[in-house]
């Protein structure tokens, strides 16, 4: 069953997707290419890679918005995350690109969330295995997805320390 937020939630958790830009453009301002871009830890991602992958997906989460609000019920793909993030483009140390691909995208999805109609919220559509999902679940888990990449930059870079 979609989740079901009060106006004042929504707010709370569109402001988080408006503010997301910055929080991770801190994160990793005045790390080296080598920062960016060496595997600290094994089996993680590096610190580009998380950056790359919240623009990655966060533009797959606003084009899923986007069916949500156009087509019936849509059905959405799965994606291979750890696929896309071995992608040339996604193991550079290039971050500027997606940060401010980011910045444009918050932007343009804040406006849309804050102008949906009660109706509009309710709209739905089926992941990949077939389970139900609704938009409020979309802004949940993403209001959310960006701040836990936040958080694993962090800990890759503490893994430097050791």
């Amino acid at each position: 069953m979609p989740a079901k937020f009060t106006t004042e939630q929504r707010i709370e958790l569109i402001a988080k997707i408006r503010t997301l830009p910055e929080q991770l453009a801190d994160a990793v301002r005045g790390l080296t290419a080598e920062e960016l871009t060496t595997h600290y830890l094994p089996q993680e991602w590096t610190v580009a890679q998380n950056v790359h992958h919240v623009a990655d997906a966060h533009v797959i989460v606003f084009y899923r918005l986007k069916q949500m609000l156009t087509s019936d019920r849509p059905q959405f793909q799965a994606i291979n995350t750890d696929a896309w993030a071995a992608s040339i483009d996604a193991d550079n140390a290039a971050v500027a690109t997606s940060l401010d691909l980011l910045r444009g995208l918050h932007a343009r999805w804040a406006t849309l969330l804050d102008g949906l109609t009660e109706e509009q919220w309710q709209r739905t559509a089926l992941r990949a295995n077939g389970m139900e999902v609704g938009i409020e679940d979309l802004l949940r888990i993403y209001s959310g997805h960006g701040e836990n990449h936040i958080q694993q930059i962090k800990n890759t870079l503490a893994a430097k320390m050791v």
